[in-house]
C-alpha cells in the first residue's frame, strides 16, 4: 500500500463515514436492487489517493455499513464487489480523467461488477435463479450508469477547483 499520511488517513475516515450514510440511509435499497450515490467517496478516493486506497474504503465503507446497519444478511462477495469497484475507479482515474476513462470506469463497474458479479451474489445468498434476477437488475445498471456518467465529471471538475491532489 502507498505511504499513508495523516491527512490521507483523515481524508479515509471522512470519506468511509461519507460511503456508509450514502450507501445506508440516502439510497433506494430493495433485496435485490439498490440505487444510491455511495459511488461520489470512491471517486473522490480513486482521483486524490488512487486505487489500492478506493478500493480498501470501498471494502471498509461496505464492510462498517453491513455490520452497523444492515439491510440483509452479510455476505463477504458484496465486500469483495465494492473492493473491485474502488480499484477500478482508482485504475481508471487516479493519474488522468478523461470522459473515455470515466465511461469505461462506470461501464465495468455497473455492467460487470454491478449487474453480472453482485447478482451471483444475490442468487448465491438467496437462492434464486440467476438468469431472472439478471434480468431485473438490467434497469437499475442502466440508470446507475446515467447518473454517474453525469455526476462524475462534475465531481472532477469540483476537485480539481479545491486543488485536488497538490494539498494531499
Amino acid at each position: 500500500m502507498p505511504r499513508i499520511n495523516t491527512k490521507k488517513l483523515a481524508l479515509m475516515g471522512v470519506l468511509t463515514a461519507l460511503e456508509v450514510i450514502l450507501s445506508r440511509f440516502l439510497s433506494l435499497n430493495a433485496w435485490n436492487m439498490k440505487i444510491g450515490f455511495n459511488f461520489v467517496p470512491l471517486v473522490i478516493a480513486a482521483v486524490l489517493l488512487g486505487p489500492v486506497y478506493a478500493a480498501v474504503l470501498g471494502a471498509l465503507g461496505d464492510f462498517i455499513g453491513a455490520t452497523l446497519f444492515p439491510i440483509g444478511a452479510y455476505f463477504p462477495g458484496f465486500t469483495l464487489t465494492a473492493a473491485l469497484m474502488g480499484l477500478v475507479l482508482g485504475i481508471f482515474l487516479y493519474e488522468k480523467q478523461s470522459f473515455p476513462r470515466i465511461a469505461a470506469a462506470v461501464i465495468i463497474n455497473q455492467f460487470v461488477l454491478g449487474l453480472f458479479l453482485n447478482t451471483l451474489w444475490i442468487s448465491v445468498l438467496y437462492g434464486s435463479p440467476y438468469v431472472p434476477l439478471l434480468v431485473t437488475r438490467v434497469v437499475q445498471s442502466a440508470l446507475l450508469t446515467a447518473v454517474q456518467l453525469a455526476l462524475i465529471p462534475v465531481i472532477l471538475r469540483a476537485l480539481s477547483r479545491f486543488g485536488g491532489k497538490e494539498k494531499l
